[in-house]
């Protein structure tokens, strides 16, 4: 599970410039051991020593990484953790990968319009909207709004979201 995406180096302490990608609150500062996922395809492990947010995007030092060009590796890569450490939820919230592919089904008629793609987010630095799940609806790109006015029913067991869509969503 990807936890973080890293931008690029920062500063010349090693440190690289990451967006987060957890639905976990606090995941990052508490993260210690994690996977970079090179942008050969590489995957090497990597300890966390240190996480904090600079200017809306996360810093992080890793043990052993303390250059600039030693800290240019790894720009590009994704920082992931595996599955079964990926934490707990609470109750009605749910981890953007494990939605991906679902059904999204028009709750007043049964009918499917596509299915979830990926995600968007919405705002910026200041504010933060809430996620949009992107799909294709009769070869359109579509977004829609990851909010409980919208998605009545999410069920992982069919891999279906019902929705209830205000009237000329779709037409957007």
């Amino acid at each position: 599970m990807v936890v973080a995406e890293i931008l690029r180096p920062r500063g010349n302490r090693g440190e690289v410039l990451a967006q987060s990608q957890t639905d976990v609150p606090g995941r990052l500062p508490e993260l210690k051991r994690a996977h970079a996922r090179l942008a050969d395809g590489a995957d090497v492990p990597v300890e966390i020593t240190e996480a904090w947010v600079h200017d809306g995007a996360w810093v992080l030092k890793f043990a052993g990484v303390d250059s600039i060009g030693e800290a240019e590796r790894f720009r590009g890569a994704d920082v992931w953790i595996p599955a079964d450490e990926r934490g707990t939820l609470p109750e009605g919230e749910f981890f953007e990968s494990d939605l991906l592919g679902c059904a999204l089904v028009d709750a007043a008629t049964g009918v499917q319009l596509g299915r979830l793609e990926g995600w968007q987010a919405c705002g910026d630095r200041t504010q933060v909207g809430p996620p949009l799940m992107q799909l294709y609806v009769n070869g359109r790109e579509v977004l829609i709004p990851f909010v409980p006015a919208i998605c009545r029913e999410v069920d992982l067991t069919t891999r279906t979201i019902r929705v209830a869509l205000p009237a000329g969503l779709l037409d957007l």
